[in-house]
């Protein structure tokens, strides 16, 4: 892909990354979220598993942004895992329903219509049905994380969260992580990086506990809508896996890291997400 005539280069990842950016229309406006940071942890802090912060991460989130179709269709995504490893999931017929309304909710915005077209244009999908089975097998593609048990996939690692050995893994969603604080089964701790945006999205490296497993250093857009940042794993995942993937928003630049899973496959040549989450230095 990257040295064919499809190939996606430096600056168009730039300049489309910029065009998503602006196409967000869903994302919070401002005064729907209030932060409360609290402690900045130090190099050095991350890991001592010290709450440092004793308030919650969210004073305030306008719950009204949960009720558009993008972010109602994602929630619904939330339940329906195991977070373990090493656990069989198991997917039903009404799970399987979600996932594809999820899918044609955020095909539905502008953000994702541009993207296929960008992608379209690249020669990489002919038509839009064949990108919505590519995003549905990569993302909800069931994979194994232990012992041949089918107990993951790229969404459910990156927007739900997983437990392996005893640690948090994934987890990289505002969305979650405000509705588990709320029902007070994730404890914030502390952050190491608040990005430069003064709008949503914003981008948080933040420390929490969630039933007492821990996340070092975890990584979350704040504000952002659903199809942002599923989009924009999309494109960093198809155009530059396992590499760091370099963008700007708002005139600020972000990488963002994608893994594929080269364990298994769906075949076809195609490759389910391990992880996506953005980088913060």
């Amino acid at each position: 892909f990257s040295r064919s005539r499809g190939s996606i280069t430096d600056r168009e990842l730039l300049e489309l990354s910029e065009q998503l950016y602006g196409l967000d229309h869903n994302r919070a406006r401002p005064g729907d979220i209030a932060l409360n940071p609290q402690h900045l942890a130090g190099p050095g802090d991350t890991g001592d598993r010290r709450d440092r912060s004793p308030q919650p991460l969210y004073e305030r989130v306008n719950e009204q942004l949960f009720s558009k179709p993008t972010y109602a269709s994602f929630i619904k995504l939330l339940d329906n895992y195991q977070r373990a490893t090493g656990r069989e999931e198991e997917v039903t017929a009404e799970e399987l329903r979600e996932q594809e309304h999820f899918l044609r909710e955020v095909m539905n915005t502008e953000l994702m219509k541009k993207l296929f077209v960008f992608l379209q244009g690249k020669d990489r999908y002919s038509s839009e049905q064949e990108f919505v089975q590519d995003l549905k097998e990569m993302w909800f593609g069931l994979y194994s994380r232990g012992d041949g048990e089918r107990d993951s996939s790229g969404f459910e690692h990156v927007f739900s969260g997983e437990v392996k050995k005893g640690k948090v893994s994934g987890f990289h969603n505002w969305i979650r992580f405000y509705l588990l604080e709320k029902q007070g089964l994730v404890n914030y701790f502390s952050h190491n990086f608040n990005g430069p945006w003064d709008s949503f999205p914003d981008v948080l490296g933040l420390q929490f506990s969630w039933d007492g497993f821990y996340k070092e250093v975890g990584s979350a857009f704040i504000g952002s809508s659903p199809e942002f940042e599923f989009g924009l794993y999309s494109l960093c995942f198809l155009a530059r896996p396992g590499r760091a993937c370099h963008l700007s928003l708002g005139g600020h630049p972000l990488s963002i890291q994608t893994y594929p899973w080269t364990k298994s496959s769906p075949g076809g040549g195609r490759s389910f997400i391990a992880t996506a989450y953005v980088m913060s230095p």
